[in-house]
């Protein structure tokens, strides 16, 4: 029996070769799959570059946020005080982006 050294589970052309020759058979889901997107495997999905853009800036921003431990564990009792400790990580990222743009003038 053949043995597969090395062949990714990607579902490659590669990858599908050995067990087809074996007589595995291959799931259905998979194959009707591959069959809709053809040979090339598909087109990127269009998206909207200002829209990402935004969406990207705001994602950073609650990432500086998340990286004080209080506000990523939700440690706080209170919603007050919660708000309160993002508030003032808020302005603290706001004084350290200052900072860098004054800097570079």
């Amino acid at each position: 029996m053949p043995v597969a050294v090395g062949v990714e589970g990607n579902g490659a052309a590669a990858g599908r070769a050995l067990p087809a020759a074996v007589g595995i058979p291959e799931k259905k889901d998979q194959a009707a799959n591959r069959k809709k997107r053809g040979s090339t495997g598909g087109r990127p999905v269009s998206h909207d570059a200002e829209l990402y853009e935004k969406r990207n800036t705001v994602e950073r921003l609650i990432n500086k946020l998340k990286a004080w431990r209080g506000i990523a564990t939700r440690y706080d009792k209170t919603p007050a005080s919660y708000l309160g400790g993002v508030h003032l990580r808020g302005v603290m990222v706001w004084i350290k982006d200052l900072a860098k743009c004054a800097e570079a003038r």
